[in-house]
């Protein structure tokens, strides 16, 4: 069965890049990063369970948290999207809570894309903004056969453009705030998880579970010291035998691109499930 887990987390996840060499203060910032993502989108009543937290280097991300939906979805639901917003602040907000603003990194660019476009989607394509109501205002392809329907909107107003801009930027600002308190109030909890997410690399939902409910957390199954010696991501400061001529070299070999890569960079996609 171990096997057939591994081999779906790299299907879903991607493959993991063992030999990238992190930095602990990198791998530290990746376990606030991560750990915020799973707080925030395990408190939101309609988001998708966290199913796996990990700061083992897969694809072009440093860490992955995992979320999948309990049911077959075909839909979105208002709630639901501003819940998938909150939850992709999520590791910015960490990040904020413990670097301080000076010290935020650039690890939540595709997060901040992906929260930006749900947004904007919801104003100008899906009706579910209350000030501008149900109406079309994004341009569309027109259909060349001109059957009446996935046709163009008008060319809207500098004045309609600016009320969508406000608009947009008035979803994301109360999405933060609410992830921002959520994890002001479970400062606690975030720490707690940074720490085991350093001592295991990866943690699974039953994990999570004991973590919310502040227990102590268990051993995933089969694991022992030595497996964080062997596995996951060198840290520069366990590795003072490797020369920085090797390290680089490790790491431009790992960052050549991949087919697995392209699929984590969907930012119209609300289902999307990696965070």
């Amino acid at each position: 069965m171990d096997q057939f887990e591994k081999a779906k987390d790299k299907i879903m996840m991607g493959a993991e890049r063992k030999s990238m060499v992190m930095s602990y203060e990198e791998r530290l910032n990746t376990a606030y990063h991560e750990s915020g993502h799973a707080i925030v989108g395990r408190l939101l009543p309609d988001h998708d369970p966290v199913y796996k937290v990990s700061i083992i280097p897969r694809g072009r991300a440093l860490g992955v948290t995992m979320f999948l939906p309990e049911e077959d979805r075909y839909s979105h639901s208002r709630k639901m999207l501003l819940a998938n917003i909150c939850s992709l602040y999520g590791g910015r907000i960490a990040e904020e809570m413990t670097l301080g603003k000076e010290g935020v990194t650039t690890g939540a660019s595709n997060d901040i894309q992906r929260a930006t476009s749900i947004a904007r989607n919801m104003v100008t394509r899906w009706g579910l903004s209350e000030e501008l109501g149900p109406l079309l205002y994004d341009e569309e392809e027109s259909d060349p056969f001109n059957r009446g329907y996935g046709q163009g909107s008008k060319p809207i107003s500098e004045e309609l453009q600016q009320k969508i801009d406000a608009t947009t930027r008035k979803i994301i600002d109360d999405c933060y705030a609410q992830a921002y308190q959520m994890l002001e109030d479970n400062r606690d909890i975030l720490e707690t998880m940074t720490q085991a997410l350093m001592k295991y690399e990866t943690i699974d939902s039953s994990q999570i579970d004991q973590l919310m409910a502040r227990e102590e957390v268990s051993e995933p199954e089969g694991w022992s010291d030595s497996d964080s010696k062997k596995d996951g991501p060198k840290s520069d400061s366990s590795e003072p035998g490797e020369s920085a001529s090797d390290a680089e070299q490790n790491k431009a070999s790992d960052d050549m691109p991949r087919d697995d890569d392209e699929q984590r960079d969907q930012p119209d996609a609300p289902d999307q499930n990696l965070h």
